[in-house]
């Protein structure tokens, strides 16, 4: 528009702007409206064009120096050739000031046509086009323009343009903020505003419209145009609006490829696909859909396997996807809480799994170029661990992670042998401010410990049995308890540990102690363990089922667990003694009655342990012991025998069992 606006000059200057670089198809042809002006007053002339005259005479003095202060205002150092001092100032201050030729050519009542010059002037450098510089430095304009209809499309808006000089220097000041000017290589710079302080540079979209027509954006073109967009981002240091939406909707119509050709081309997160990370990121509705491609790439390992649109099946590192969730995560806090356990889980993985099994070649390789990229820790499993922290700290759990510092939970969560106690630490933290988090943590955990997977089941395990307690089991009742029994009879001793804690939290729900009857043989094997915490448990178990109203000892399963707790009544550890004497006298009353005559013959074999224990330095065993004599007594109808404990004569209760050789069968005359 600059470029017309100096061509409608020409016709003033006439032939003084004729210069030997003049292109010849460019050459404006005199209109017949205007003469050249001359310096003869003695031509004859009607007192209306001597009027005319005038105000063009005036015009002509005006509008160089309103150009000079413009291009004062707009110029950039991008010209061709030395650059040249700027005589701007000197020239200002020889010259009058220009608003006294405004103030007095808005009095003048002849002045229409130079009122329509200056808008004609300001509206050029309002408008959003750039002022290109040709090989041999000239400006083109638009060639055969008729300036009288120029003109006379400007006239209906001079009055608005004459306006006091506050309302003008801030119209300036407005119009040259946004001017942009293309040089020959290629590059576009802003141009600084000579009345502000410099500002950082923003990118300026690039010269391909990405969104020009819907219909030309199909699928195969998606990774072309995000590879585009990466490209011309890499110069750059921000994102401008334009291209920021273009970016957003882009991978909100088509997120899996967008997010897979970023993953592709930039898999180390550099400078320039981290502005388009965060671009999507800024959008809760894109960045929902984009991290679901996310999450999927972050649950395969080590490599995810994968085809875009354009037939690119490169695989795709799952730390990759990793690094874009670390780079995001401070501006996606709706997403965040969408994805929360989903997510949590998939970074526990990659803190489990890196922890226990070293990288493969190639993702050294690839790790190595991002710690060098982004600074990052040298091991993969500590910079895990920095995610899962920045997503707990967004998820409002900031004291739960300093709570984990102090215990030094994190440090514990990086060994591969007690990392399944940090687990579970975390779990207990968490639980006491996000349930319905941990919940939805233990049923993601559940999917996986289906799996079968070794190196994975042991935290997840320690995990899922902290939070136990506040899931609804309606739906998950029956897998919950075949993972349980399936790893209460593992070798390993800590997968039955974590196992008989889920099962004594599980058996004080009635409707699932109905369910658990089949794990009595499992349970019934453990009672011979020499760790005394895992015997204690499955005490735990057994006295927790039988407290179901309608719970009953089979035949079978009586004697057996009779037999069992009879060995634990000399037991080192007192709280099994105590645990193992309770469950005795529960069995002797719930038995089915068909068992009890196969149960009196066990009974009958524990009378002297049980009356040795009467005796015991702890108090709580001797009191217990003396309950169960009593009870005993009474399972086998041995009325004299009662009686003698309940009268506390232990030691004639010793010199009958000895008279009848230990066999308190009942006596003939005595009955039930």
């Amino acid at each position: 528009m600059a470029g017309r606006f100096l061509s409608l000059f020409k016709v003033f200057r006439g032939e003084k702007n004729k210069g030997p670089g003049a292109a010849p198809g460019k050459r404006l042809e005199e209109p017949k409206h205007f003469q050249p002006l001359q310096d003869d007053a003695s031509l004859d002339r009607t007192q209306e064009k001597e009027a005319a005259h005038g105000c063009f005479g005036r015009t002509l003095k005006i509008f160089p120096k309103f150009l000079r202060i413009q291009r004062r205002k707009t110029s950039t150092a991008a010209a061709e050739g030395p650059a040249e001092p700027d005589s701007g100032l000197t020239q200002l201050q020889a010259e009058p000031d220009v608003s006294l030729h405004l103030a007095e050519l808005s009095e003048d009542s002849e002045t229409s046509v130079t009122e329509m010059c200056v808008k004609a002037l300001l509206t050029s450098m309002t408008e959003d086009e750039t002022i290109t510089n040709t090989d041999h430095g000239e400006t083109q304009g638009i060639a055969n323009t008729d300036t009288s209809t120029d003109l006379a499309q400007c006239s209906e808006d001079c009055k608005a343009v004459m306006t006091p000089r506050d309302e003008g220097a801030k119209a300036d000041e407005a119009v040259t903020e946004d001017v942009t000017i293309t040089v020959n290589s290629g590059e576009t710079q802003e141009i600084p505003n000579a009345d502000t302080m410099p500002t950082p540079p923003v990118i300026c979209t690039p010269t391909v419209d990405f969104f020009q027509e819907s219909a030309v954006c199909t699928q195969e073109q998606v990774p072309a145009m995000v590879k585009n967009i990466h490209q011309s981002l890499m110069s750059h240091v921000t994102v401008d609006a334009r291209l920021h939406s273009d970016i957003v909707r882009l991978a909100e119509e088509h997120p899996a490829d967008v997010a897979l050709t970023l993953l592709h081309c930039a898999p180390t997160c550099d400078r320039a696909a981290a502005m388009m990370w965060r671009a999507i990121g800024s959008s809760r509705p894109t960045m929902e859909k984009v991290l679901a491609t996310l999450l999927c790439v972050m649950e395969d390992w080590p490599v995810h396997s994968t085809c875009t649109s354009d037939g690119d099946n490169k695989d795709v590192f799952a730390l990759a996807a990793t690094l874009v969730i670390w780079v995001i995560v401070p501006q996606c806090h709706e997403a965040m809480i969408l994805y929360s356990s989903r997510l949590f889980v998939a970074l526990l993985f990659h803190v489990v799994i890196t922890t226990q099994q070293m990288p493969p070649e190639e993702v050294e390789n690839f790790w190595r170029a991002c710690q060098e990229e982004h600074r990052l820790p040298s091991k993969p499993s500590r910079f895990a661990v920095q995610a899962m922290k920045a997503l707990l700290c967004r998820l409002e759990c900031d004291q739960e992670v300093m709570a984990m510092e102090r215990k030094c939970g994190w440090d514990t969560l990086l060994c591969a042998h007690t990392q399944h106690y940090a687990v579970g630490l975390l779990a207990r933290e968490m639980r006491r401010v996000s349930l319905s988090l941990c919940s939805g943590i233990a049923l993601r955990l559940l999917g996986l410990l289906s799996r079968e997977e070794p190196h994975w089941d042991l935290p997840s395990l320690a995990f899922l049995v902290e939070v136990l307690e506040w899931l609804d089991l309606r739906e998950c009742a029956d897998s919950i308890l075949e993972i349980m029994s399936r790893h209460l009879r593992n070798e390993c001793r800590e997968r039955r540990r974590l196992a008989l804690r889920g099962l004594v939290v599980l058996s004080k729900d009635p409707s699932m102690a109905r369910r658990m009857g089949t794990l009595s043989p499992s349970l019934l094997e453990l009672l011979g363990d020499a760790d005394g915490e895992l015997v204690g448990m499955t005490l735990s178990v057994f006295t927790n089922l039988l407290k179901s109203k309608d719970m009953l000892v089979s035949s079978t399963t009586a004697p057996k667990l009779a037999e069992a707790l009879l060995l634990l009544f000399d037991h080192d550890n007192s709280h099994v003694q105590l645990l193992s004497l309770d469950l005795f006298f529960k069995v002797m009353d719930l038995v089915v009655e068909e068992g009890k005559k196969p149960l009196k013959s066990v009974v009958c074999q524990s009378l002297p342990a049980l009356f040795f224990h009467c005796h015991d330095e702890n108090q709580l065993v001797a009191e217990a012991s003396r309950e169960m004599l009593h009870c005993a007594a009474g399972f086998l109808n041995r009325r004299d025998l009662k009686e003698l404990v309940e009268t506390e004569k232990l030691l004639t209760f010793v010199e009958v069992l000895v008279r009848t050789a230990w066999n308190p069968q009942p006596q003939p005359g005595e009955g039930p």
